[in-house]
C-alpha cells in the first residue's frame, strides 16, 4: 500500500472515531422527555437509547449502532439530515456531522493561509477606534489595529508567531486574563473550534495543534472532549482592561474573500462607558505603547481603575 493510500485510510478511521464519539454524546444529552418519551428511574442509559435515535430517525437499530461504533459505512445525505433531526442538532452540528460523515464536498478544507494583503492593514486602520483583528480558523492572531493593542495590550506584546487567541486564554495566570465571563466564552470558542476542526481532519498540523493545547492545559481538553459544536455569531462580551477596568463590546466576525480561512473580528462598544475607556487607552497606548499600558496597570498608577 502506498503512502498516501496509507494517509487516506488512516484519516478515513479517524473521521469515522469523530464522528461515532460525536453522536453518542449528542445521544447522551437529550432527555427523553425532550422528545415525548417517558423517562423514570429504571433508564441506565444517559440522555436517549441507540434504539429511540433509530426510531425517531426511521432508520434499523443495527445500522445506527454500527455508526455509532465508528464502522465503515457510508450514510446518505438524507439519511444523516434524519438523524440530526432525530439528535436536535442545529444548523452548525448539523453541517459538522455532514463533514464527519464524509459527505461530497462538506469536509473539503479551505485554501491555505496567504500572506495578508495591504488592503487587509487597511482596513484595519480605518477601523480605529473600534478594536479589530484578523483571526484564522486555528484562532491565530494574524493582524490588529492600535485599538485592539490598547484593549488587549498583553496579547500585542507577545512574539507574531506566538499570538494565539486560545492558547492565551487557555494558558494565561487569572491576573492577565482579559475576558470576564471567561467559561462562556472560551466554551463558545473551542466549539467553533471542533467545528474548523472537522474542515481540517486531513490535515496534521491541526491535530497537532489540539494535542499541544490539551498537554498544556486541562480544561481546554475537558472541553475539547464534550464535541461541543458551536457556529460563529455576533454577540456581546466583557473584557476587563489592563488597568482593570471593565468594558462591554459587541463582537461582529466578518469573512473577507482577500482574507480566506480567517474572519475580521470587530469590537463595538456597547455604551458610553466602553466608549470612554477604549478611547482613553487608545490614546494612552499611541503615547507609551503596549507594555506602558501593562506596566501602568501592574503599577497601579492609573488611578482611574474602576
Amino acid at each position: 500500500m502506498s503512502s498516501s493510500s496509507t494517509r487516506s485510510t488512516a484519516v478515513a478511521a479517524s473521521r469515522r472515531d469523530e464522528l461515532a464519539t460525536f453522536l453518542r454524546l449528542r445521544r447522551e444529552r437529550i432527555t427523553p422527555e425532550e422528545v415525548g418519551l417517558p423517562g423514570g428511574p429504571r433508564r441506565r442509559t444517559p440522555g436517549l437509547r441507540r434504539e429511540e435515535v433509530a426510531e425517531r430517525a426511521g432508520v434499523g437499530v443495527a445500522w445506527y449502532t454500527w455508526l455509532e461504533q465508528g464502522r465503515r459505512i457510508n450514510p446518505s445525505v438524507q439519511v444523516l439530515d434524519a438523524i440530526a433531526r432525530a439528535l436536535l442538532l442545529g444548523p452548525a452540528e448539523r453541517e459538522h456531522l455532514h463533514r464527519l460523515a464524509g459527505v461530497p464536498g462538506a469536509a473539503a478544507g479551505a485554501p491555505a493561509q496567504q500572506p495578508l494583503p495591504d488592503e487587509a492593514r487597511t482596513i484595519l486602520d480605518a477601523l480605529n477606534p473600534l478594536p479589530a483583528g484578523i483571526v484564522s480558523a486555528g484562532y491565530d492572531l494574524l493582524a490588529f489595529n492600535d485599538a485592539y493593542a490598547a484593549l488587549d495590550p498583553r496579547m500585542a506584546l507577545r512574539p507574531p508567531d506566538d499570538r494565539n487567541v486560545l492558547w492565551r486564554l487557555f494558558t494565561a495566570d487569572e491576573e492577565s486574563q482579559p475576558l470576564v465571563e471567561w467559561e462562556r466564552e472560551v466554551a463558545f470558542m473551542v466549539g467553533q473550534l471542533r467545528a474548523e476542526f472537522g474542515r481540517h481532519l486531513h490535515d496534521p498540523r491541526w491535530r497537532a495543534y489540539v494535542r499541544k493545547l490539551s498537554g498544556a492545559s486541562p480544561r481546554f481538553a475537558e472541553m475539547w472532549a464534550r464535541h461541543e459544536v458551536t457556529a460563529p455569531v455576533t454577540h456581546r462580551k466583557r473584557f476587563r482592561t489592563a488597568d482593570g477596568r471593565e468594558v462591554t463590546i459587541t463582537a461582529t466576525g466578518c469573512t473577507a474573500t482577500a482574507v480566506p480561512d480567517a474572519k475580521i473580528w470587530i469590537y463595538t462598544p456597547a455604551d458610553g462607558h466602553a466608549v470612554r475607556v477604549i478611547g482613553e487607552l487608545l490614546d494612552r497606548y499611541r503615547e507609551c505603547g503596549a507594555a506602558g499600558l501593562v506596566a501602568a496597570g501592574a503599577d497601579g498608577r492609573d488611578g482611574r481603575v474602576s
